[in-house]
Formats: C-alpha cells, structure tokens, sequence
C-alpha cells in the first residue's frame, strides 16, 4: 500500500479505540485475573476478565500491585463496589490489591495454580529427596529418579501401560505415596460441598500434612493454611482462572 508500518498502527489502533468507545459500558460483579509471560525471560503482563461475560476488560504489563491499580482507577468507586468475587492464583499483590479497591469482596483462589504449585514444592522435592535416600540402590533410584512427570500428572491422565508403573513405584515408597495421596485430598477441597463440610475437609487435610513428618508437605500446608478463605470462598464462588488460558495465549500471538 505504500504506508509506514507506523501509520498502520496508528490507524488500527485508532479503529480499536473507536470500536471499544462504542461498545456498551460493562458492569462486572465476578472478575477473573491472571498474569502471563509476555515474553521470554520475566517480563509479565496481567489480564482481568468479567467471569460471566467472558469479555476482557483490561489488560496491562507488569503483575505487582501498582502494575493492576490502574485496572481498579478505571472501573471506578462505584463499579469497584459492585464487585463479589475475584477468581484467581495465590499471588498476594492482587489479593491486597483487590481488598484495597473492593473490600465487599471474596477472593477465590484458582485449583490450578494451587496444585501446581503443590507438584513444584511437595511432590518434585520429597522426589529427589527420595532420589538423594536411595544413593545406594541404584535400580530404585533411577526409577524414582525419571518418575518426575508420571508422578505430577493427574491419575486420570496417566497413560494406561504406566499405570503400573505408578502403582508399583507408589506401593515402593511410602514418602512419594503419601504426597500422591495427599495431592488428591487437596484438590477435593475444590469439590462442590456445603461450607461446614468444606471446613471439616480443611481441618483434616492440614492436620494430616502437618502430622505427616515430612518436611516439604508440612512446609507447604503452613504456607497455605493463611489462605484458607480463598479456598472456602470456591463454595459459594465456583468460580476459575482456566478460561483466561486460551485469551492469553491469543494476546502473546498478537504481541508477536
């Protein structure tokens, strides 16, 4: 066409400006958020979805707390306490953020990055742990060794042939086999059940980790014990980050 590149920005981004002017304004009361790698290395960017539209409403670089002040700025006094709940990881600058501008509401905290976290600093330590006790039978070592992903998928997900592989390995090692369990036994405080069972869920799992003598696993349930509201708020919120998965991969390739 013979246009700068410039020029075609400047000329799209101002269709952009005029498409969102038109449309109507949202009224969110259940929010999700989350922060993606924009590019290699560590620089971020944090993505604020209305949970039940599914509509973006903002979108900015950086995930401290300054970083998503402006995404509060601009919604307002008013819409800010219209808000309910807010989906999303254990990240603490939004958490403090979110209690700053909306203090009416909930935060829920994703299953997801809690179980994956769950899998980095419980299962894949107590792993080379184990790996490190068993210097001196090598066969089980390299077994527990290269047992990292069969060990942090999902059962459901475990391929039919390693099935037994995994059950073996886990009848083998009563470390590895009680954080499997006990990975489980987290991710069903997630499940639909009323408030005082979800409370009776809790107390059991915590007491059991912390009685568990081993150190990861309790390390971990002290970490998440100052948490618990977020978790318990799944009861009445069911609400999840997964859906900003594929709109965050979709503002990586426009950022290409």
């Amino acid at each position: 066409t013979g246009l700068h590149w410039e020029t075609v920005r400047r000329i799209e981004r101002l269709y952009l400006e005029r498409r969102l002017a038109a449309l109507p304004r949202s009224e969110p009361v259940r929010l999700a958020m989350d922060e993606f790698a924009l590019f290699k290395g560590h620089r971020y960017a944090t993505v604020v979805l209305d949970a039940d539209t599914r509509q973006v409403l903002w979108v900015g670089e950086g995930r401290s707390r300054a970083d998503i002040r402006p995404f509060f700025e601009w919604l307002g006094k008013e819409r800010c306490a219209r808000i309910e709940a807010v989906a999303m990881d254990m990240n603490t600058a939004f958490d403090l953020e979110v209690q700053a501008h909306c203090p009416q509401a909930r935060v829920v905290y994703d299953l997801f990055h809690v179980i994956a976290k769950y899998g980095r600093e419980v299962i894949d330590r107590v792993r080379v742990d184990e790996a490190n006790r068993l210097k001196n039978d090598r066969p089980m070592r390299r077994i527990v060794k290269r047992a990292r992903w069969l060990l942090l998928r999902n059962r459901d997900n475990v391929p039919a042939a390693q099935q037994p592989k995994l059950d073996e390995l886990l009848a083998a090692n009563q470390a590895l086999m009680t954080t499997y369990v006990m990975k489980a036994s987290l991710k069903d405080l997630w499940q639909p059940m009323t408030a005082w069972q979800w409370r009776a869920a809790w107390k059991n799992w915590l007491t059991m980790a912390r009685t568990s003598n081993i150190d990861p696993l309790k390390r971990f349930a002290n970490k998440l014990a100052p948490y618990w509201r977020g978790i318990l708020a799944r009861v009445r919120w069911p609400l999840h980050t997964g859906q900003l998965e594929g709109i965050n991969n979709r503002i990586k390739v426009m950022k290409r």
